[in-house]
């Protein structure tokens, strides 16, 4: 009877062991990644699954960098990544072709840890579909100190009035849609989507006007200087003392300027006698989760967790990318960054660019036809810019 016992309970004790093995689920995920980030990717990976030892995780990693990530995906999705990594500008044709998950774990948390108009980014229709992972793809204002002042670049008044005074430039692309639409977007207009995927533009309503009528004046002021990024990088420091771009030509400008190299968010402008702050378009990576994953709950825990604020941190000491996380972006590390600090505080004002390409040519056209200094009825001209964009 004793040994018969005995056989029993090690019997039931081999069978305790067996089942809390079995609990220990197999996580095989996926995950996309550029070249240069493939370091980064396994690391954090690898700290996401040392940290959650209740499963058995393994990863597999393909070089997809975000620009490809929706002709990859849409190539064959079920051989696409769990977890990838995609500009925000693809969102609608990624939600269009049913490629994302919707955020439904920690929903809240994640909205509340990021800048608004990163979470922006990652949201159509109302819907949030991905992880704000970055939000470094903006636009703000260098200026060399020995001519401009902090009080001085607050105001494009004032910065014309000092560049001026001192024989020097000021720099925009006015004929690009991406920096034109800054004066629109900030004077209350507006360029998004509708619910059923149309564009509306309003830029020939009367605060369009006004808003044109202030791009007409700076485009027609002595110091005003258009081109692209080459011209700025070899003239800021010598015959231009300030510039709008973005943070690709932050080494370079920091090169040129040395001790009297800043950066600031946009300034305000004068529109219907009042001063309005200017907008601007901001991009980000985003993260998103493939509704194809056999995994989901999982790929939606390790989602957040890239994208979490130790992450965003780490990314931006390993590749220098501007983080979307707040208390990422207001970290010591990031606010001693001149570049990423100024486009942190436009970022407040900037819009995610979920826009059609059928704004970019007539937008192009417009601002060209003001760097020519042209006197055309400015009304006509928006009207036939609204025409373009709102094409069906």
């Amino acid at each position: 009877m004793k040994k018969f016992v005995s056989v029993l309970l090690a019997a039931l004790m081999l069978a305790g062991l067996c089942g809390g093995a079995a609990q220990a689920e197999n996580i095989a995920l996926k995950v996309w990644g550029s070249q240069d980030d493939q370091a980064l990717i396994k690391e954090l990976c690898e700290a996401f699954a040392a940290g959650r030892p209740e499963n058995a995780w393994a990863f597999t990693y393909g070089v997809v960098g975000e620009a490809d990530a929706k002709a990859r995906y849409l190539e064959d999705p079920t051989a696409a990544a769990d977890v990838f990594s995609y500009p925000d500008d693809q969102i609608i044709d990624l939600v269009n072709a049913d490629a994302l998950y919707e955020v439904t774990r920690n929903h809240d948390a994640i909205v509340a840890a990021n800048s608004a108009g990163s979470v922006n980014a990652a949201t159509y229709g109302g819907v949030l579909y991905g992880y704000p992972m970055t939000a470094d793809n903006g636009y703000f204002m260098y200026y060399d100190k020995s001519v401009l002042t902090e009080e001085d670049v607050q105001t494009l008044d004032g910065i014309l009035a000092a560049a001026n005074k001192a024989g020097k430039k000021v720099f925009m692309d006015i004929s690009n849609g991406w920096y034109v639409a800054s004066f629109f977007l900030g004077n209350g207009c507006t360029l998004a989507l509708d619910e059923a995927g149309n564009q509306i533009c309003d830029f020939n309503s009367p605060k369009g006007l006004a808003a044109a009528e202030a791009i007409r004046a700076f485009c027609n002021d002595p110091a005003f200087l258009t081109g692209d990024d080459t011209l700025l990088q070899g003239g800021i420091g010598e015959s231009i003392c300030a510039g709008i771009s973005g943070t690709w030509i932050a080494a370079a400008v920091k090169e040129r300027l040395g001790d009297n190299y800043a950066a600031c968010k946009l300034p305000t402008f004068t529109a219907g006698g009042e001063q309005v702050q200017m907008g601007s378009f901001l991009g980000c990576k985003i993260v998103g989760v493939n509704t194809q994953t056999a995994y989901p709950v999982e790929a939606m825990d390790l989602a957040e967790y890239l994208t979490g604020e130790a992450a965003q941190i780490r990314r931006f000491e390993v590749r220098g990318y501007g983080p979307s996380n707040i208390n990422a972006a207001t970290s010591s590390a990031v606010s001693a960054d001149a570049a990423l600090s100024a486009l942190a505080a436009q970022s407040q004002y900037g819009i995610s660019q979920h826009v059609l390409n059928a704004y970019w040519t007539p937008a192009e056209a417009f601002g060209a036809e003001l760097e020519a200094h042209s006197t055309a009825d400015l009304q006509g001209l928006l009207d036939q810019l609204v025409a373009q964009t709102t094409a069906k």
